[in-house]
């Protein structure tokens, strides 16, 4: 059976989709960011290219992702979710950073 990963998106994200706080994916297993990511763009098409650029592939700068109270920004898109999102207990929060001076 396929994980059923909890995802929390920041407001504008929410908004372009017209999607709820938190919302829950099937994604294949073992479940990576890359994975729960092409998900959200297959089941809510206006978001492709919002989280990731399309021509990199990287993840976009004002863009954070955090799992189990740890900062997962900067690991491989490729890398397994922590076992926590996995098993669902935890939601995997993708987070707008705040930027200015």
């Amino acid at each position: 059976m396929d994980p059923m990963i909890r995802v929390e998106l920041p407001y504008q994200l929410r908004h372009l989709a017209n999607i709820p706080v938190q919302i829950e994916l099937a994604t294949s297993s073992p479940a990576t960011f890359r994975a729960v990511i092409e998900a959200l763009e297959i089941r809510y098409p206006m978001l492709r290219g919002t989280i990731c650029d399309p021509l990199t592939g990287k993840r976009r700068p004002l863009l954070r992702f955090y799992a189990c109270e740890q900062d997962w920004s900067h690991h491989p898109l490729d890398e397994p979710l922590p076992d926590a999102v996995m098993a669902g207990s935890e939601p995997l929060l993708i987070i707008g950073a705040i930027a200015g001076g």
